[in-house]
């Protein structure tokens, strides 16, 4: 199965609310006209939060060291996809196709990259040639299936200006609630169907998300998992599939340890 079948509103708060309830009270006492002005002023001076650089990301992105059992590297040219190779049918559901192929669903101001791949015990990193030659083809072929039952997952950090972050989060979400009945994609050149986009639950950052996306291809169908978490003016966002649990046509779990560890190192 190719890689590529695998992988892969808005918050606004506004002070006019403020104002028309002030307004509302005709004839309030002064002091309550001061609070209400002091208030207002003290929002409009705090500083909007500034993105983390490029640098700040990777410093900020996890490393082998950080996640036990598993290994961490850049990812290479075949593990990226640019944002023109992915398509939809229904534009309202480009963000969703985005993010489950680690794409942002919005420009951040900057973003890094890892790929994190689970590692097998020596022992259960796979049979052997001698071993095999001693098995039926039914017990070669599970034997094989049992060594590719390890998560892969693009690890994304982007970082956003302002309430950048929010507002992609806030998109995201939209996103996936208009779109839970699925959609037309095509990746790359391969052409696919959502089928479902399912909320799981999610608790990592100060605010979250999480799905397990539905997917029909013409190798069959796939699952992924995304996740999606906010710190600060950062988001991390993780697309995850497993090979072996797509050829049995399995669910898998998301990949916690993994997630835990990012949100720990953005502190």
């Amino acid at each position: 199965m190719r890689a590529t079948a695998v992988r892969r509103t808005a918050l606004t708060a506004s002070a006019v609310t403020l104002t028309l309830m002030v307004t509302a009270c005709g004839g309030g006492d002064g002091d309550g006209d001061s609070k209400a002005k002091a208030g207002a002023d003290t929002a409009a001076a705090k500083p909007a939060a500034k993105a983390l650089t490029a640098a700040e990301l990777e410093k900020a992105v996890v490393t082998t060291a950080d996640v036990k059992g598993h290994e961490v590297k850049k990812p290479g040219k075949d593990d990226v996809f640019a944002p023109g190779a992915i398509k939809t049918g229904k534009p309202e559901c480009e963000p969703v196709a985005l993010v489950m192929s680690a794409l942002p669903a919005d420009e951040p101001a900057a973003s890094v990259q890892r790929v994190v791949t689970e590692q097998h015990s020596p022992a259960a990193s796979g049979p052997s040639v001698e071993d095999l030659a001693q098995m039926t083809e039914e017990e070669a072929e599970q034997a094989m299936l049992d060594s590719l039952d390890l998560t892969k997952t693009m690890t994304s950090l982007w970082s956003y200006d302002g309430d950048g972050a929010q507002q992609a989060l806030a998109a995201l979400r939209e996103a996936g609630r208009k779109c839970a009945g699925g959609f037309p994609v095509t990746i790359d050149g391969d052409k696919q169907r959502v089928t479902e986009v399912a909320e799981d639950k999610a608790g990592a950052g100060e605010e979250s998300l999480a799905w397990t996306v539905a997917s029909q291809g013409a190798d069959g169908p796939v699952e992924t998992k995304v996740v999606v978490f906010r710190k600060g003016a950062t988001l991390a966002g993780f697309s995850s599939f497993n090979i072996a649990s797509v050829a049995r046509g399995e669910t898998f779990a998301a990949p916690t340890a993994l997630i835990e560890a990012q949100e720990a190192k953005l502190g």
